[in-house]
């Protein structure tokens, strides 16, 4: 049985019966028997479908953003965002589809013609991530459908009833039987159905361990796997930034959806010449964070996933504090924060370095490091000092200053005033243990289909 504890206050909110090996193997052969199909249905036909599922998941906004508050805790006050940014990426890659899909022609030789085609792998495994349930999915099942391939969605345990509504959704768009499909499955059903010869893709995303399982899990086979794992991400605030914006965003991007982003920012490095100015500006933002029932319009800080989630941060925090970093806010300040539960207070730390948890690992929580620097070689070689590489952001006036540090950034998205986006016209994608593969922007369909070559002798 699935069980999904409300981090509000940990009661039951969702339980569903996971899927038993008959019915897996079930969906398995009728996702294999729709995709004969689906594949040749044309694009044109492919788009309408789901432009119409993006408007019945539109007129579900209201009750689908309270769901995912419930959920996963976000405050219900941003929570109407996630509908909007689904929405946004995939009629975006729904508008891409017929020029990202369309044959690619080799150019002209006397008496041949020869043209590259692409074509689907065949049944896609998404597994999707709770901390952003819609978004996360979207960026794999929408442009799997509108290349030809059917999807298998096995979502988190914490938030079944995301992949019930874009089952939903999509049933009542039309999209015929079997092209999509919600399973909820078990950890070793999960790593069974990867090894199953039916299964011709697998998007994942999640932790670097679970990366690793699923890896093993489809070592014996020759298929794609598409890995966004984790992140410690920095940013380096320049000496030349506008500071105010800085701070606005920074803050921002450390701890929206508390601290819950592979690509929140976490390290952040700021220039001698700025960084009293910033840190000051920096603190008392954060002071302003309600921390509170997500429920509430006014809570701008929700609980984590779970209280054992809560503990796992504090922990990272005391054990950066035990090696010298210095805690600027005290918990106290939060009324709501308590140990025990999955509410906590937002934390800032000084006197930071590299030997600690908080610019080594990623806490997933609403923690930062600041840290001082006096050079962009310095903010370059402490930004890639690290095994991720998801995203990195600088602030700065100077445009080619900021393109030539992020030359030398190894990261999968480099920001300049601005963070934590993604902008479905640009490949998402992530280096070293922030994993492989790509989605989104027309790049994203590359991992979705596979070329095959056409050469055509037309005169003998």
């Amino acid at each position: 049985m699935l069980v999904t504890l409300s981090p509000i206050d940990n009661s039951v909110y969702a339980e569903r019966p996971l899927a038993t090996p008959q019915q897996i193997d079930a969906a398995l052969a009728l996702a294999k028997r729709a995709q004969r199909e689906w594949r040749s249905t044309p694009i044109a036909a492919r788009a309408v479908l789901l432009s119409r599922f993006c408007d019945l998941f539109e007129a579900k906004r209201d009750e689908i953003a309270l769901e995912l508050t419930w959920q996963m805790g976000r405050p219900i006050r941003y929570s109407p965002n996630e509908v909007r940014g689904t929405l946004e990426r995939a009629r975006h890659m729904i508008a891409i589809a017929p020029t990202a899909l369309a044959d690619i022609d080799a150019g002209p030789k006397e008496n041949f013609r020869r043209f590259l085609r692409r074509e689907p792998l065949g049944v896609v495994f998404t597994i999707a991530a709770w901390n952003y349930p819609y978004l996360i999915a979207v960026n794999s099942i929408v442009p799997a459908l509108m290349a030809g391939n059917t999807v298998i969605l096995k979502h988190s345990a914490q938030t079944p009833l995301c992949a019930e509504r874009f089952e939903q959704c999509l049933r009542e768009a039309g999209v015929p039987e079997g092209v999509f499909q919600a399973v909820h499955m078990s950890h070793a059903d999960t790593e069974r159905t990867i090894g199953d010869a039916r299964v011709d893709f697998v998007a994942f995303t999640g932790s670097v361990a679970g990366g690793h399982a699923v890896q093993r899990a489809a070592s014996e086979r020759f298929i794609g796997t598409g890995l966004e794992l984790g992140g410690c991400d920095p940013v380096y605030v320049r000496h030349d930034a506008d500071v105010a914006h800085a701070i606005e965003n920074v803050v921002d991007g450390a701890y929206f959806n508390s601290g819950q982003s592979c690509c929140g920012l976490q390290r952040i490095y700021v220039h001698d010449h700025v960084y009293d100015t910033f840190v000051e500006g920096y603190i008392d933002l954060t002071r302003k964070y309600v921390v509170g029932n997500p429920l509430q319009q006014e809570t701008t800080l929700g609980p984590v996933v779970r209280p054992a989630a809560a503990d796992a941060i504090r922990k990272q925090i005391a054990a950066s504090v035990s090696a010298g970093a210095t805690p600027i806010l005290e918990e106290s300040e939060f009324p709501a924060s308590a140990p025990g539960t999955a509410y906590i207070a937002p934390q800032v730390l000084l006197d930071v370095d590299h030997s600690m948890p908080v610019m080594r690992e990623e806490i997933f929580g609403p923690v930062a490091g600041i840290m001082r620097v006096r050079s962009d070689e310095e903010a370059v070689a402490l930004m890639n000092d690290t095994v991720f590489g998801l995203t990195a952001a600088i602030w700065t006036a100077d445009t080619d200053a900021a393109l030539s540090i992020a030359d030398r950034i190894e990261t999968g998205t480099f920001f300049m005033n601005r963070c934590d986006y993604l902008d479905p016209a640009l490949a998402w994608v992530g280096v070293k243990d922030s994993g492989r593969g790509c989605t989104l922007s027309v790049v994203g369909y590359e991992h979705l289909t596979r070329p095959k070559s056409f050469h055509l002798r037309t005169r003998t």
